[in-house]
């Protein structure tokens, strides 16, 4: 799973938020605003990463289990999903 181009994650007044930067303007209108863990998946998101990678990097940083770490991705999966702000 990889964000596509043009998408940049920026924390501005303690609040995190999506914004869309050159061509990808033109195709998503506005911002997304994410809590510290969906914050922490896009930034993994960015990058580059498996489904499995992505939970077990979700498992090691909030000292969770699998199947709540599996629910949270699943969960933002789907909402970037609905954005279509995957390649």
């Amino acid at each position: 799973m990889k964000i596509k181009e043009g998408f940049i994650l920026r924390n501005v007044a303690g609040n995190n938020v999506v914004v869309p930067i050159g061509q990808a303007t033109l195709d998503f209108n506005g911002m997304m605003s994410l809590n510290d863990t969906g914050a922490f998946i896009f930034g993994k998101m960015i990058e580059g990463i498996t489904r499995e990678d992505l939970i077990t990097a979700v498992m090691n940083e909030y000292g969770i289990d699998y199947q709540l770490a599996a629910t949270d991705v699943d969960n933002f999966i789907e909402k970037v999903e609905g954005e279509d702000l995957f390649e």
